[in-house]
């Protein structure tokens, strides 16, 4: 005989797949779903934590649950433009550019990236969005004395990590990725809740011993995963 919470949890799964209950709709509340099958909360939190478990659904506290969008995996042993990796994926890919600006690089940064305080930048803020959703908030600098074609780009029509791989070869690339908060400002353009969890990239590529390009990418939690492959002997595969 079926479980009370194993039949919830095959119900909202049958509701997920179906599409009658699209990514980003909201799940009944538990004291809804508690009168729709006349049981406990215990029983509806544990169905639900089981679906979440899944990755069928996100639940976020003191807000409810919601169905979860697709999740997109992220290559961290390519270096792949983030457009790229969405098409590939089947999902549709835009971005626009928030902010453009010369400027000279900061003793923070200078520390960051291993090069002289002051030098001429590109700084650039670009909003990436997926299936019309905001889904990535970059922040990047360009070296302009290792790339000085990126001065006068715009980059309307091509985004700035693909425009950069058919610019200049790279020698060496570092990655690190960690959990972190949205503040404020990310929030707002990721259309998430302040404090939501997310997934930050950070990336460097230098070309010999000189930094290229230093890239931070916050990705909303629910809405990306990072993936690779890797043979035995630990060279990188493409990752699926």
């Amino acid at each position: 005989m079926t479980s009370m919470h194993q039949r919830i949890f095959d119900d909202i799964e049958q509701k997920i797949v179906t599409g009658s209950w699209p990514p980003g709709a909201r799940v009944p509340p538990e004291h809804e779903l508690e009168g729709t099958y006349n049981c406990s909360r215990m029983t509806v939190n544990k169905a639900l934590s089981a679906l979440a478990s899944r990755g069928m659904i996100v639940r976020r506290r003191r807000i409810g649950s919601f169905v979860s969008r697709p999740q997109i995996d992220r290559t961290v042993l390519d270096i792949q433009d983030i457009g790229v990796e969405a098409r590939k994926a089947g999902h549709t890919h835009s971005y626009r550019i928030l902010m453009r600006k010369v400027d000279r690089l900061s003793e923070a940064e200078a520390e960051k990236t291993g090069e002289k305080k002051g030098i001429e930048v590109l700084r650039l803020e670009c909003l990436h969005f997926v299936d019309g959703k905001p889904n990535a908030l970059e922040q990047r600098i360009i070296m302009l004395d290792l790339v000085p074609r990126a001065r006068f780009e715009t980059f309307e029509s091509t985004p700035p990590a693909s425009w950069l791989l058919d610019q200049l070869p790279w020698s060496q690339a570092r990655h690190v990725i960690r959990a972190v908060l949205a503040d404020k400002a990310a929030a707002k353009l990721l259309e998430i809740e302040r404090s939501e969890p997310c997934l930050l990239l950070v990336r460097q590529t230098w070309q010999n011993d000189r930094t290229v390009t230093y890239v931070e990418m916050v990705h909303p939690g629910d809405r990306y995963q990072f993936a690779g492959m890797l043979s035995p002997s630990g060279s990188a595969m493409n990752a699926e």
